[in-house]
């Protein structure tokens, strides 16, 4: 069995979304005698994170809402590195997606080592056609599944048929193929997101 690990580190100076500096996490770390603790500031949605409805959503479901059990499940990872700037349906009709299944994927994003402005996006006919297909989640290697799209179309399509979003994942080092995915955020209640450590295992099958 092969363990990898596709989420981002977090550390003060990381790429953020937009390089907005109020999405810096903080660590402040002091030290009494042998005894040392540390304080983190963090943005629920710093690096690799998966958002609730609540995130584009009026009213939306808040983390909670979000079963454990629909994130420990096999997963395919696409590989769209020949992708440029959006991802659209006429991109996803290549592969074989089927109902239920969990699509990552892998494109140009994964190579940038800052936050690029211009990064490759869900564009919103192809987060229908994946309603159309009735899958449970989509992971992305970008800080955000959409930019440039007046009122955020593609996360509205997906939270209104219960996709779940993953973002910020690192796929550089991830070929295309399936793996058993387990992604595991902090418990936290009441929030539009929270940060998660997120694996992927080959060679294993649930």
């Amino acid at each position: 069995m092969k363990v990898f690990d596709i989420s981002s580190p977090i550390y003060e100076g990381m790429p953020v979304y937009k390089n907005k500096p109020e999405k810096q996490p903080k660590l402040q770390t002091a030290t009494n005698g042998y005894v040392t603790e540390s304080r983190l500031d963090l943005d629920v949605h710093t690096g690799t994170h998966i958002d609730s409805p609540l995130h584009m959503v009026t009213d939306g479901d808040t983390f909670e809402s979000i079963e454990i059990e629909k994130l420990v499940c096999p997963c395919k990872v696409f590989d769209l590195t020949h992708v440029d700037e959006k991802i659209t349906a006429e991109d996803l009709k290549q592969f074989e997606i089927s109902k239920d299944d969990f699509v990552l994927f892998k494109t140009k994003n994964s190579f940038d080592e800052e936050f690029n402005f211009d990064f490759i996006f869900l564009a919103e006919c192809g987060a229908s056609y994946l309603a159309e297909k009735q899958i449970r989640g989509v992971g992305i290697d970008a800080l955000g599944v959409e930019r440039a799209q007046e009122g955020h179309p593609t996360h509205k399509t997906l939270f209104g048929h219960d996709i779940i979003v993953i973002e910020g994942l690192q796929l550089k080092e991830i070929e295309s193929g399936e793996y058993l995915m387990v992604a595991a955020p902090l418990k936290l209640i009441g929030t539009d997101a929270s940060p998660a450590r997120v694996l992927l295992l080959d060679g294993v099958t649930l």
